[in-house]
């Protein structure tokens, strides 16, 4: 819809509104663009007219506001390995502050150059970019920390506002309409002072928040359980897959060792692959239960994707041929299409389409992400790019059972030890991926532990989505409680 910025998140939970709606002009008193005046911010001001308690404006609840933001010069020693927190939006998700790819800063940088952004206990942290009205709250576990530009600190009076229920109240649909009403910017959305300020808060007596906040938190506790059980299942693949070839979890370490100049050979002269982990783990597929064979005694068709070409030309469309690179694996082994790149279809040609049951093996990358395969199972034309190896197993070998064995051994190290590093990418050409030998278990066998990670799959999809649903009614009922 024209006037929707780029980047909202917006709930619609209004019901159905006109596409095409009619301003008088004595009502579009604060801005002019068709976002701002869309009817369905009227039908919620509404409901907060007849809500059963009071509002407020944020800003008569506020002690103070600030944002933070990014040390500029490009210099190591404003930033530290440990410490001080450095928040930025990803560590902000409905209600919780995470964890993932934590940053920190220095003391000095906390101290002096971010004194104004320092946080405390109690604090409501909210996205005010990009993924605007995201919020959380600050406890004593995650201090001392600190926020980048992209975020705002809500220091707000107790005795008229728990900062939880502020927090659930601008997370739920009606805080989250409130909030992008408000966006502005081209590119990206963005929320200034001025309208967070102005934003409207239902204020129930606080004993009654506090209730409102511990059903929330038991609503949290019960997806965030289910969510870790959809992990977990997902997270076990790997080890149950070891364990039915009988490879051993935690292959022997040891960062010295010396190998003979003959033994290397000519082949391979750098440490990781003479290491101990590394022979080691080759050991336990060698002689485990049953017979290892070299991948390309198991797949016919072996070789790179399809190289695009200048990528600034090659991926200049909105629409064409999905193009399947390493940000399509996930951590478990499947694919995804999500914020995927195409290519045009035309230049594509016939050999590059992908094939249903091929097996897809991130070739290039960092070390960690090395080997991360997938199945091909899109019902639709898709290519890869050249960071990705195809590989077309032979009948009677399960494509599911291959690339679950090279996903085990990637978490095992192994693959990341055969890589080799050009330019600091580290990788694995065809050439040395055909070499690689896998255990080769019955027919029967590679069917048992491909039916075992498929309902390992389907339960985890199913525990995902009971989990959200759960998460959304316990929004609603929030916001209902609030507002009728």
């Amino acid at each position: 819809m024209a006037g929707v910025p780029a980047g909202s998140n917006t709930f619609f939970r209004l019901g159905p509104a006109a596409q095409c709606f009619a301003v008088r002009r004595g009502d579009a008193t604060e801005r002019l663009d068709a976002w701002y005046n869309h009817p369905r911010y009227t039908l919620l001001n509404e409901r907060l007219d007849q809500a059963p308690v009071a509002t407020a404006l944020l800003h008569e609840l506020l002690q103070s506001i600030a944002g933070g933001a990014t040390p500029k010069r490009n210099d190591a020693s404003l930033y530290a390995d440990s410490g001080v927190k450095f928040l930025r939006i990803l560590n902000i998700d409905d209600g919780e502050i995470l964890d993932r790819d934590l940053k920190y800063i220095t003391g000095e940088v906390h101290q002096k150059d971010l004194s104004r952004s320092q946080l405390a206990a109690g604090d409501v942290l909210m996205t005010i970019t990009g993924r605007v009205g995201s919020a959380a709250v600050v406890a004593g576990e995650h201090l001392p920390a600190n926020i980048n530009q992209h975020i705002a600190r809500l220091r707000i009076n107790p005795a008229q506002c728990r900062p939880q229920f502020l927090s659930e109240w601008l997370n739920c649909p009606a805080g989250q309409e409130l909030s992008n009403r408000y966006v502005s910017g081209g590119t990206r959305a963005a929320l200034d002072y001025g309208a967070i300020r102005n934003l409207r808060i239902p204020l129930p007596p606080v004993d009654i928040q506090g209730d409102l906040v511990a059903a929330m938190d038991a609503a949290r506790a019960e997806r965030n359980a289910m969510l870790a059980e959809a992990d977990g299942l997902l997270a076990g693949i790997d080890g149950f897959v070891l364990e039915a070839l009988g490879i051993n979890l935690n292959p022997a370490q040891r960062n010295t060792f010396a190998v003979r100049i003959a033994r290397a050979g000519n082949f391979r002269v750098d440490p990781d692959f003479h290491s101990l982990k590394f022979r080691t783990i080759r050991g336990e597929i060698e002689n485990g239960r049953y017979p290892a064979t070299r991948i390309d005694g198991i797949c016919d068709l072996i070789t790179t994707g399809f190289a695009a070409g200048r990528q600034d030309q090659a991926f200049d469309y909105e629409s064409g041929v999905p193009h399947i690179r390493p940000l399509n694996f996930d951590t478990y082994g499947q694919l995804s299409l999500a914020n995927t790149k195409f290519v045009p279809r035309e230049s594509v040609s016939a050999a590059n389409w992908l094939v249903g049951g091929e097996v897809l093996f991130n070739n290039t990358n960092s070390t960690d992400q090395v080997g991360k395969s997938a199945v091909f199972d899109f019902g639709q034309p898709c290519a890869c790019s050249n960071h990705v190896t195809r590989m077309r197993p032979l009948p009677g070998n399960h494509p599911e059972y291959i690339a679950s064995v090279l996903n085990a051994l990637r978490r095992l190290g192994y693959l990341g030890l055969l890589s080799t590093n050009f330019n600091n990418q580290a990788g694995i050409n065809t050439a040395t991926l055909r070499q690689l030998r896998i255990p080769q278990p019955p027919k029967e066998i590679q069917q048992t532990i491909a039916a075992e990670i498929a309902r390992r799959r389907q339960e985890a999809r199913r525990l995902r989505t009971a989990a959200e649903a759960c998460w959304q009614a316990a929004k609603r009922q929030f916001e209902d409680s609030v507002l009728l």
